[in-house]
């Protein structure tokens, strides 16, 4: 067992809090920044998961997703 206990609950919180934000943000019911907010912690939870488990594509990716997380929340505020 790792820091975080069990990565895959990492990876499913991370899953689930990006669905809701594509949800969120499709909706177009003003809650941008709520949906833009979880984009950013789904990116962390994903990416520590990546991390974890030495998916260095799945990090990378997930570097944009909280920078396009960070860039939502900004334009949205």
């Amino acid at each position: 067992m790792n820091l975080f206990g069990n990565s895959k609950y990492l990876e499913w919180f991370g899953v689930f809090s990006a669905i809701i934000y594509s949800l969120l943000v499709a909706f177009n019911i003003g809650a941008e920044f709520v949906g833009f907010s979880l984009l950013l912690i789904s990116a962390i939870a994903i990416g520590l998961w990546a991390y974890l488990g030495r998916h260095v594509g799945i990090l990378f990716l997930q570097f944009f997703y909280a920078i396009a997380g960070i860039i939502g929340m900004v334009r949205w505020f």
